[in-house]
């Protein structure tokens, strides 16, 4: 006789859990082992019950309670099929749970044939990437490159300038003018000017406010220019 799939649910909602637990187990292949409403409840109960398959919410005590449940959870017991339970397709989120190991999502208005045949998937390793989630990882997988080409890109030009013309850019970036560093440094005018010239060549760009045009680009302008100062 065939083993039956063991399932544990997570969700916070009462009435959604049972009608998860009340559907699974009209199916002679699965035992619904345990239904709990809490993150911290499905850990213990993950390591109590060894389940095969956990339908987990993602937000319960907190909004990303299931994403830390299942880090945790895969963490110590990695044979674990993990389906991320959510009311609406939040990348962010699912992307989260796929990082850290989930092999699914479903949304909470699913079929009963979908809810069943998520679980039977997942513990015969045969979850579909489903056309949605293919075309979400190929939207984060166009994202991270461009992030990281640009990334990479400023932290090379950076890496050229000299330590003033650091500093003079990162002022220039928060809102300091040409004279007021002037003032601040003591220095002339021709000498600020100077080196705004210089970046503007290693950028290839017309104007400051071209090159420092994000918030993460001025946190790496200011790590960098720390960086140097301790090491003078």
């Amino acid at each position: 006789m065939e083993e039956k799939i063991k399932v544990l649910i997570a969700e916070d909602v009462a009435p959604i859990r049972k009608r998860y637990a009340a559907v699974l187990k009209k199916c002679p292949a699965i035992e619904v082992v345990a239904d709990v409403g809490t993150g911290e409840e499905a850990c213990k109960a993950a390591r109590k019950l060894n389940p095969d398959v956990i339908l987990m919410d993602i937000e319960m005590e907190a909004k990303d309670a299931g994403i830390r449940a299942t880090g945790e959870i895969l963490a110590e017991m990695p044979d674990i099929k993990i389906i991320i339970l959510t009311v609406y397709e939040e990348d962010e989120l699912v992307f989260s749970a796929f990082r850290l190991g989930a092999c699914d999502y479903v949304l909470k208005n699913a079929s009963n044939e979908e809810i069943v045949n998520a679980v039977t998937s997942a513990y015969r390793g045969q979850s579909p990437i489903r056309p949605e989630i293919a075309d979400k990882i190929r939207s984060e997988f166009r994202r991270v490159k461009t992030y990281e080409s640009s990334f990479l890109f400023m932290l090379n030009i950076l890496s050229t300038l000299t330590p003033k013309e650091l500093d003079t850019l990162y002022l220039l970036s928060t809102g300091y003018n040409k004279r007021q560093i002037c003032e601040m440094r003591c220095v002339e005018m021709s000498t600020v000017k100077s080196q705004v010239h210089s970046i503007l060549k290693k950028f290839n760009k017309k104007k400051i406010s071209e090159i420092i045009t994000t918030e993460s680009d001025r946190k790496l302008l200011g790590s960098i220019l720390n960086n140097t100062e301790l090491n003078r």
